[in-house]
Formats: structure tokens, sequence, C-alpha cells
């Protein structure tokens, strides 16, 4: 497998991502279930994050504690799925800064067109994580991290729930240094460049539109 490409194969988030793949799943249920695998995800990614140590303490005495710096590390949500992950990345990481890429598809090229970009100040010590359900034809996301590159972070990341060998091969073929990572590789895109077997639209699902 290509070393830059991280399956997260954990019980927990394998079976929550099968209960959002149900098309009779709630936009509630959906949305929850979201945060969850969020949530587990952010473990998996910040794995390797550097640490620093730092003089605390305890009840009983002072120590040298490992800490991760939260105030380093940037979500990057690609608008509006993205924000279906930032809460329960949130949730483990409560000190991370929060920046927006507003991005659409053209249906007629599949081309990503940006429309919004907005990320934290001296972005050069920060650590970014990219945040997009669904890595699909992989426009988006290469367009996204093009974006990001100009910023000089000292590195990025890109998480989705779902993916396919199109969209992981356009995403690298632009970005081979960036790691994705992702619980699922699925069979590949249809006439209309969603995922199969997928989860249907991310967004709509998340948000209760269609």
């Amino acid at each position: 497998m290509n070393a830059q490409l991280h399956l997260i194969d954990h019980p927990l988030i394998q079976h929550k991502l099968s209960l959002m793949r149900c098309k009779d799943t709630s936009t509630k249920n959906f949305r929850q279930l979201a945060r969850e695998i969020s949530a587990l995800l952010a473990y998996e990614l910040t794995r390797d994050m550097p640490t620093q140590t730092v003089r605390i303490e305890t009840p009983l005495e002072a120590m040298d504690a490992r800490m991760i710096d939260g105030k380093k590390i940037v979500l990057a949500s690609i608008l509006r799925a993205g924000n279906g992950l930032l809460e329960g990345m949130l949730d483990i990481l409560p000190s991370a800064r929060v920046g927006h890429i507003g991005l659409y598809r053209n249906p007629g090229t599949l081309e990503a067109v940006e429309y919004y970009f907005k990320m934290p100040q001296d972005m050069a010590e920060r650590d970014v994580i990219v945040l997009d359900p669904m890595l699909a034809t992989g426009n988006s996301a290469a367009a996204a991290v093009e974006r990001l590159k100009a910023c000089r972070p000292r590195s990025i990341r890109f998480v989705c729930l779902l993916t396919c060998p199109e969209g992981i091969a356009r995403f690298h073929q632009q970005h081979p240094e960036v790691p994705i990572f992702t619980p699922a590789i699925d069979r590949g895109l249809d006439e209309h460049g969603y995922i199969v077997p997928g989860l249907g639209d991310a967004g709509d699902r998340l948000f209760g539109t269609q």
C-alpha cells in the first residue's frame, strides 16, 4: 500500500461508518455518527504528533510532562461537508484553530471552484488537518491543499470518511507527500463522480438538504 495512505481499520470506526452508509439513517443520527467517528479519527491522526515537555505541578510534586501544542494545530474544513467532522475533532483538540476553504464542484467538468478561503495567521509553525468526508474525484481536495501550501504550514494531513482509487491517485499525483487517513477505500466512482457504494452526498445527509 502507498506509504502515504493510512487505512484506519478500528472496529468502532468501521461499525459507525456502516451505520452512516445505511440509507435509512436519520439526519440527526448521521450527524452524531460523524461527530463520533471524527473524534476517533483525531486519536489516530495525532498518534505521531510532536510533543513538548512542560513543567507542571501534580497534587504531590512537580514533574516534566509531555503535551501536544494544540494551539499549533489547524483544522481546515472544506465547506460545507467538512464541518460535519469539525465538532468531533474539536472535542479531542479543543485548542486547535479552525480554517475554512469554500469549494464547489463544477457539475460539467467536476473541477473545483474556490469561493472562500480563511485561515489563521502565522501558519508557518502550524500542523494542518484537512477535513472532508469524501475524497471522490480528488479535485477539491487537491485544490484545497494547493491553496494551503501557499501558507507554508509545517505539515498537512488529509482525513476523510471514504475514498476510492481514482481519488487517491488524483490527490497523490499532485501532492504525493501529503498523507491520507481514511477508514474505507470503496470500489470507485459512478458516472456523476460519486463514490460507490459510498454513503450518498455527505453534505446533504449532514444538513438535511437535497
